[in-house]
């Protein structure tokens, strides 16, 4: 069934909205400034809705989006490197919002509503200035769609084509760049030796070698290479594995923690029961303590590439103690790079040039 509603505004304008009402479909609706457009709108969509042929696979007129989701969530998920947990949150939303649709009706227009939609909503973690999603973060919440349904249309064809694909993203600015002060350095690493010798070495290695939260806390003492001192990453966030120089200081928390380890597990962080510390929460309580405002456990592995760049690593240099496989992950430190540089500079016009001064 479908209608058409005329509306007039306190301003006079007049509007017209049409909806459609077919079993076996959310309810559609648009609205339009003339009314041969929304009668147009209507003969197109309940036509389409009636046939259900629009995709190419009958697959898509089979299942709806929570169907698709709700697969690739006990399918897929597991196999993810890192962040199961928010790539669920976000495909929860997903669902909550249009997983009623069927696949063949989930177009880019939809798409992009839902786009909007989500730039309008409460941020979950709101900062200063802003409270609703970053553009940065609109993007990610529509690259774990995306990601669901190029699965649904190379593997599993339930789709002829990934709709996200023409949908525009979201401007992004500049990555955040978060490292901690000298002053911050000591008052935090104060406060998590007093909490625990587990927490100190958690944030010492952080700090010393940019590792990731996920790559440190599955570390194990058989990855670590005290005669060489180095870590050895495995099976990292870009499919790598990653070697990694131990400072120091971290050799010799190391070396006294690991009098002490727990023979039941090989974890370097694990617990009683062999299982893996959560420490998080310690975190972020050391993180008080010390006074330190607008800092996250990641914010760590900022800090240990903003030392290296003020202490003279090149980009490139950066990027590979990182794990980044490209420059522009560590871009955003190269103003920390420029007084190295310029003195490079200085030095070979000072050798090549200074006779001619």
């Amino acid at each position: 069934m479908a209608e058409i509603k005329k509306r007039v505004k306190k301003n006079g304008k007049i509007s017209y909205t049409a909806s459609i009402r077919i079993k076996g479909y959310p309810t559609m609706s648009a609205t339009f400034e003339r009314l041969t457009d929304a009668k147009t709108w209507i003969g197109e969509h309940e036509s389409k809705m009636k046939r259900g042929k629009k995709i190419k696979y009958a697959e898509a007129i089979k299942h709806t989006l929570s169907e698709l989701i709700d697969r690739y969530i006990e399918e897929e998920l597991p196999n993810r490197k890192s962040d199961q947990a928010k790539f669920k949150m976000q495909l929860g939303w997903w669902k909550e919002r249009i997983g009623a649709y069927l696949l063949s009706e989930v177009t880019p227009s939809l798409l992009s509503q839902c786009k909007d939609t989500l730039s309008k909503e409460p941020s979950l973690h709101p900062v200063k200035g802003r409270t609703t999603r970053s553009g940065a973060t609109i993007n990610r919440y529509m690259a774990c769609l995306s990601i669901v349904f190029s699965l649904a249309v190379n593997e599993w064809e339930w789709m002829e084509e990934n709709p996200m694909l023409k949908v525009s993203k979201k401007p992004e600015t500049r990555g955040r760049v978060r490292y901690l002060s000298e002053e911050e350095k000591r008052n935090l690493l104060a406060e998590c030796k007093k909490i625990s010798k587990e927490l100190y070495l958690l944030v010492l290695i952080a700090v010393t070698s940019g590792a990731r939260h996920g790559e440190i806390i599955n570390l194990k003492w058989q990855n670590i290479d005290f005669n060489n001192r180095l870590y050895h990453f495995l099976d990292t966030k870009n499919g790598e594995d990653r070697g990694v120089p131990i400072s120091h200081i971290a050799l010799q928390e190391l070396k006294e923690f690991s009098k002490v380890r727990n023979i039941k597990t090989d974890y370097v962080f694990g617990n009683k029961d062999g299982k893996l510390m959560y420490l998080t929460d310690k975190f972020e309580k050391a993180v008080e303590l010390a006074g330190i405002t607008d800092f996250h456990f990641h914010d760590l592995r900022h800090t240990a590439a903003s030392y290296l760049a003020m202490n003279g690593a090149s980009l490139l240099e950066i990027a590979e103690i990182l794990g980044h496989k490209t420059l522009a992950m560590v871009k955003r430190y190269s103003h920390l790079t420029q007084k190295h540089t310029a003195s490079l500079i200085d030095k070979m016009t000072e050798k090549e040039f200074g006779g001619f001064a």
